[in-house]
């Protein structure tokens, strides 16, 4: 599958947790925050693996980042 011209979820999330770092949090604050083990979101940062909605949902609320949806044109045939 082709990667969207826009930013994903994962990216959104990726980029939300690397500014959460940046400004001084830790991985170990993250884990004890969210309940995401702080290997899986090493990992998630580097690019290495995906991390499961549930734990998505927890870190995305934990960062403040919330899902909305957008209009789009329709595609035709749909």
């Amino acid at each position: 599958m082709p990667k969207p011209p826009h930013p994903t979820l994962s990216d959104a999330l990726r980029e939300a947790v690397s500014e959460s770092l940046k400004a001084g949090e830790t991985f170990a604050g993250l884990e004890r925050q969210t309940g995401v083990k702080r290997q899986s979101l090493m990992r998630f940062v580097r690019g290495e693996q995906s991390l499961l909605l549930d734990k998505a949902d927890c870190l995305a609320d934990y960062l403040g980042l919330e899902l909305r949806a957008v209009d789009k044109p329709k595609r035709k045939g749909h």
